[in-house]
């Protein structure tokens, strides 16, 4: 189910003509990039069925002190950062009565929360970018299609933000956030910058000094890493069936490079809990991992804290190829069954407009999907939220990763792991068998 929003084109002399055809509307202003209005209106159904377009009406969209209510759904940790935000969004609009209601639900649970009751749920929440599938194959989202959010999104987000909000070529959400994703955490007193371009010459260097690189190749979010930097694609068919190409010849050469690397003494894997402990203690110098764990990892290096892109490892066949990753995003949607649609998308906009992005980054360090917000001097200085820019070049959005492609990929990395490995290619063979069933 698709539905739309269509900014005005009509002149107010337009108004009297359709309201003679007996077709009405609702208006509603858009909110640029900058937080500034200007006015819309929403397309309506005449009598006839054909789509008609009504006049402009007061910012806002409704009658002057008609009473707007929307409902934002937004995690714990930011409901004070929501509260100032919608207080700012209602001083836009002096002469609405906009009445909005904050609820705690978590990105991650957004679906689950929604799917209870479409028609009870938010009409403005904050979701992961790997439930956007699920939301748009329920037909739960709004597309964006306002020219001014559109341009908006396409000029001013980065790359890997718009695509993970968009679907079949369409976008369905307002990027909020860049900020989950994985890099590479460093000792630099064991590492120089030019080390840690090269996974090889990393492991030499740590097997030297008796130090270990960790990396959880057993978790498949982390072992995809590999594949697709040499090129593998994980994607879904219009029927919604994983599609795999692991098992190819590239991907043989990716696998024997991951041979290569669990083989090492210097490597080491494990969950958060080793990885902390193991550059607490000295252990480990270098690790992949992302922006959760930099607190830790920060107290615990000093001023021998670094981070940087995932390096580039040697394939089977002999090439140095770049590390690629998931990159995650957060999102926000407008619910299809608002009754103040386009309210609501306004509302998303001034949520996630560059103002609003530095702010959510200055409050709780969280990495912007806004170009500028993300350039600015603030975030560059966050060591870690730099290097997942810097990796965010080379990562993919996770939304075309289905359920099936879990756990085959773990017990793929789980054998590697354990030097369980005899016949790699028939191991992809079974892996991508399992994947794409």
């Amino acid at each position: 189910m698709k539905k739309r929003i269509v900014s005005v084109v009509t002149a107010l002399a337009m108004a009297s003509m359709l309201a003679a055809c007996g077709s009405s509307s609702g208006g509603a202003a858009t909110t640029t990039a900058g937080g500034e209005a200007s006015t819309a209106a929403a397309t309506t159904e005449a009598a006839t069925g054909e789509a008609s377009t009504a006049a402009e009406t007061p910012a806002g969209g409704e009658a002057s002190g008609e009473a707007v209510t929307l409902k934002v759904w937004g995690p714990q940790e930011e409901q004070a950062l929501l509260q100032e935000m919608t207080e700012s969004f209602k001083a836009q609009y002096p002469d609405k009565n906009f009445a909005i209601e904050l609820g705690v639900v978590s990105e991650a649970d957004a679906y689950a929360r929604y799917s209870e009751d479409p028609a009870a749920a938010a009409d403005v929440f904050a979701f992961a970018n790997d439930q956007l599938r699920d939301f748009v194959n329920a037909g739960g989202l709004y597309e964006v299609e306002r020219e001014g959010d559109l341009a908006y999104i396409n000029n001013e987000i980065n790359a890997l933000a718009v695509d993970s909000a968009s679907l079949d070529g369409s976008i369905w959400a307002y990027p909020e956030t860049a900020d989950n994703g994985y890099f590479l955490y460093y000792d630099s007193s064991v590492f120089t910058k030019e080390d840690v371009k090269d996974l090889d010459s990393m492991l030499a260097k740590a097997d030297a000094a008796g130090k270990k690189i960790f990396m959880d190749v057993s978790n498949g979010w982390y072992i995809a890493s590999f594949f697709i930097g040499n090129g593998g694609v994980l994607a879904l068919s219009d029927s919604g069936a994983q599609e795999c190409d692991f098992n190819n010849e590239a991907g043989l050469a990716a696998a024997q490079g991951i041979q290569t690397f669990v083989e090492s003494p210097a490597f080491l894997t494990g969950d958060d809990a080793i990885l902390i402990s193991g550059i607490q203690d000295g252990s480990i110098a270098a690790g992949v991992s992302g922006t959760w764990n930099a607190e830790a990892i920060s107290e615990a290096l000093g001023d021998n804290y670094a981070a940087t892109k995932l390096p580039e490892y040697t394939t089977g066949d002999g090439n140095k190829v770049q590390m690629s990753s998931f990159g995650g995003t957060k999102l926000v949607g407008v619910n299809s069954q608002s009754a103040h649609p386009a309210e609501a998308m306004d509302l998303a906009m001034w949520l996630t407009n560059e103002e609003n992005q530095v702010k959510r980054f200055e409050a709780r360090q969280i990495g912007p999907a806004n170009i500028k917000a993300a350039d600015s001097d603030a975030v560059r200085a966050n060591i870690a939220l730099a290097a997942l820019a810097e990796q965010s070049l080379y990562a993919v959005s996770q939304k075309d990763v289905g359920g099936n492609y879990w756990t085959p990929a773990e017990a793929f990395g789980t054998a590697l792991e354990n030097g369980e490995a005899t016949d790699l290619q028939q191991m992809l063979d079974d892996m991508v068998s399992q994947i794409t069933q």
